[in-house]
């Protein structure tokens, strides 16, 4: 015996429940009552699924570097090359952006320009911090005979972390183009749908980061 109508759980946007046809049976429109979801939340939704795509792409670079790790051929491991104080400034200074990007994205909320930008601006001199401590440890290791081409280790090394240190200039270089837009046209609703993707960008870096710090730094130093 089914249950009656207004007994059943409300669904507004009736996905799976939409109106009856035939036999009891019931199209998926997307469309009911509550109406189709807000371009926030799809944009948010389509952001994610790039995001996943990126985090395949990092899968790969985990995986090769798993694989090359021990591949030294007799040169430095990754216990020779980790210098414990740079890693953790460069971990507590992406980690701390990523807390001034989560205030700006609130202060954005309360379409308030002035913390807004100064969150923002805060964020990008963490992140700028972060890659310049990246730069320094890869210019010593070339300049003492380490460089990508020095054993397959390092080659997977240079990859994982490189290509992470790729995605923190890229942030900070759409960090720059949303503190620019916002100050020039101000928090219409497209801009804030491309500071919501910019969060969830930066988010994702730290994921990425805490997975690097914790298989190729802590890992290198333990084992």
């Amino acid at each position: 015996m089914s249950a009656p109508a207004a007994a059943r759980p409300r669904d507004p946007y009736q996905l799976g429940h939409g109106h009856e046809h035939g036999h009891g049976h019931h199209h998926a429109t997307g469309h009911g009552e509550g109406g189709p979801a807000s371009k926030r939340i799809i944009t948010g939704y389509g952001f994610w699924i790039f995001l996943l795509s990126d985090f395949v792409v990092f899968s790969g670079f985990f995986a090769a570097y798993a694989v090359l790790r021990d591949q030294t051929a007799g040169g430095p491991a990754i216990h020779d090359i980790v210098d414990p104080a740079r890693v953790a400034w460069q971990t507590a200074l992406l980690l701390l952006s990523s807390f001034t990007a989560g205030l700006g994205s609130l202060a954005a909320q309360r379409k308030n320009l002035l913390w807004t930008e100064l969150a923002l601006l805060v964020t990008g001199l963490l992140g700028f911090g972060f890659l310049a401590l990246e730069f320094a440890e890869f210019a010593s290791m070339v300049r003492e005979g380490m460089g990508p081409n020095r054993s397959a280790f390092l080659s997977s090394f240079f990859a994982l972390v490189g290509c992470h240190g790729l995605h923190v200039s890229a942030g900070l270089l759409w960090l720059g183009t949303m503190m620019a837009q916002i100050w020039a046209k101000g928090f219409r609703a497209d801009i804030q749908r491309r500071l919501l993707c910019f969060n969830l960008f930066w988010h994702a870096l730290d994921i990425i980061w805490v997975a690097i710090f914790t298989m190729v730094y802590l890992m290198g130093l333990v084992i």
